[in-house]
């Protein structure tokens, strides 16, 4: 796993660049936090999709909840990108929508579009 350093807006943010899931649970998350905030120099994370376990868009496992509110607790931010067309749960676009609407959690389908709404 590797972090470049982005900085659009005078906002920093971590790209998180990895051949593997990096966030699995919660302790994976506070680990990433902690690790981007030492190697980048900042909590606002720019991450891809596949970088996250296929459970964390499976609402029902509680695992998304479990590790944005990490995010949230922690005063970090994070931006997901990929193509999320194959998942047809109304309830994980809802979320996903509502997420876009706040300022600590947002999906895009592309790493500008992250890029963008994490520095705007």
């Amino acid at each position: 796993m590797t972090f470049q350093r982005i900085e659009k807006n005078g906002i920093p943010c971590a790209l998180v660049e990895s051949g593997e899931a990096v966030i699995r649970d919660a302790q994976s998350v506070l680990d990433l936090l902690m690790s981007a905030k030492y190697e980048a120099g900042t909590k606002n994370l720019v991450i891809a999709k596949k970088c996250i376990c296929e459970n964390f868009f499976i609402l029902s496992t509680g695992l998304a909840g479990e590790i944005l509110q990490k995010f949230v607790n922690y005063g970090a931010r994070i931006a997901i990108y990929g193509d999320y067309s194959r998942y047809t749960s109304k309830p994980l676009h809802d979320f996903m929508r509502e997420s876009n609407e706040g300022r600590e959690v947002f999906f895009a389908s592309t790493k500008d579009a992250a890029i963008d709404a994490l520095c705007c």
